[in-house]
């Protein structure tokens, strides 16, 4: 099952001699389940994609299936309804609310749509990530890895059709990157989560079941495409 579909996806900004074509005719889909890496150096376009795909930046022209909905479709209401309650965001810096504690942090998007936490997939989530003895904490009283497993529970909340994940372990030590690694990994594969990431670590995307390449805004590389290629 498709669960994303992008087709001729490009993004402009400036015109004239500021202009950057910062995506190029961009198309591929993800089967729901999928854990999918994107690299690419800087500035290859590789974050505004992963914007574009979580609807917090619109395309110059092109299509963004999510579920079966057209997202470039929707007005920014609509579409900021669809992100919270299916899209589920990862940032490098955690984005963290530090007046709210661990708890209050992870329930935000529940509240934020009017609904009531389901506390068995908030008590699930808890003890998968470790965080049963910090929901009290605020913030500032977690190490990075900690925050960063808070987010991974934020986003999760909602039980997404697509987790995306941008640069996740950018602002951590080798020893908490591998952690929320193996945990983005364990949703993965026992929830079947699809999970999208942006990655400069050549180990992370090793881990993942495909690795597409942006470079100057163009799909350059998919793993997915060339083992499909070998199997004809």
């Amino acid at each position: 099952m498709k669960i994303l579909e992008i087709n001729n996806l490009c993004k402009v900004y400036g015109e004239g001699e500021t202009r950057v074509d910062a995506l190029k005719d961009v198309s591929f889909e993800v089967e729901k389940g999928e854990f999918v890496a994107i690299v690419g150096p800087s500035g290859s376009g590789k974050s505004t994609l992963l914007h574009i795909l979580g609807g917090v930046d619109v395309p110059t022209s092109g299509q963004v299936r999510i579920a079966g909905t057209d997202i470039c479709g929707l007005n920014e209401s609509k579409l900021a309804i669809f992100r919270r309650r299916h899209i589920g965001l990862i940032y490098q810096f955690y984005n963290l609310i530090p007046i709210l504690n661990v708890e209050e942090n992870l329930t935000l998007p529940i509240l934020l749509d009017g609904k009531k936490p389901d506390r068995g997939l908030l008590e699930d989530l808890v003890e998968k990530l470790g965080l049963g003895e910090r929901l009290g904490h605020l913030p500032n009283q977690l190490s990075g890895g900690q925050q960063q497993r808070v987010s991974i529970g934020r986003a999760l909340m909602n039980n997404p059709a697509l987790l995306l994940a941008d640069e996740p372990t950018g602002n951590l030590d080798s020893a908490n990157s591998k952690e929320i690694i193996s945990l983005l990994r364990k949703f993965n594969r026992e929830n079947g989560q699809t999970v999208i990431i942006i990655t400069h670590d050549e180990r992370i995307a090793l881990s993942a079941d495909r690795v597409i390449t942006v470079e100057d805004g163009r799909i350059t590389r998919d793993s997915a495409a060339e083992r499909a290629e070998v199997n004809r």
